[in-house]
């Protein structure tokens, strides 16, 4: 899939959003691309997973054992992703604010784990998410994601394979364009459920 096939899924999805969001990383933007709405389809979560993980296997060469992945957004393409490879697949969930693993999850010392997103903007969640990959002694041998909203800038402890990459601004609440200051702000993401 390339960067045109990725987009047209969105939309025919209904999943990439116009108006004003508050991201979960606390940025404000103009678009948001609703992963759970793109891959609420199996057949189409099928087409995304199955050509991300192509592009994990031509890029990352040491045996995967086990697929991690944050919730909520990385929960769907995690387990795909993880079909796809054919190994485990295990979240992490938000506890007081904090990642961490629950529900029995564990991560076995040395175990090579990669990491898998739905979205990269900041890298934030990624880099906690490898703080608790590698606080249970797992190996972070990289990451994936659906899309990179960063365009290569997220500072990542580990290399990113992304779908594709997608350059839409992003606004720091005090940077908010005119264009957007009368439109009511949505927080569409799950960072800070309660």
């Amino acid at each position: 899939m390339n960067k045109d096939d990725v987009i047209r899924e969105f939309k025919e999805a209904g999943a990439l959003l116009e108006g004003h969001f508050i991201l979960s990383s606390g940025l404000h933007s103009s678009r948001y691309l609703q992963c759970a709405l793109a891959l609420s389809e199996p057949s189409r979560a099928q087409r995304l997973s199955e050509s991300l993980g192509k592009k994990i296997l031509e890029n990352i060469s040491t045996k995967i054992d086990i697929v991690v992945s944050p919730a909520m957004g990385g929960l769907i393409i995690g387990h795909e992703i993880a079909r796809f490879l054919d190994v485990p697949s295990i979240f992490l969930e938000r506890v007081n604010g904090k990642f961490e693993l629950r529900r029995g999850f564990t991560i076995k010392p040395d175990l090579n784990c990669l990491l898998v997103e739905d979205i990269v903007t900041t890298g934030l969640s990624s880099n906690e998410s490898i703080e608790v990959i590698k606080r249970y002694g797992g190996n972070i041998i990289g990451e994936a994601c659906l899309i990179d909203r960063s365009s290569g800038k997220a500072n990542l402890e580990t290399k990113l394979i992304s779908l594709t990459s997608i350059d839409i601004p992003t606004f720091h609440k005090d940077e908010i364009p005119e264009s957007l200051k009368d439109i009511p702000a949505i927080k569409p993401g799950s960072r800070n459920i309660s």
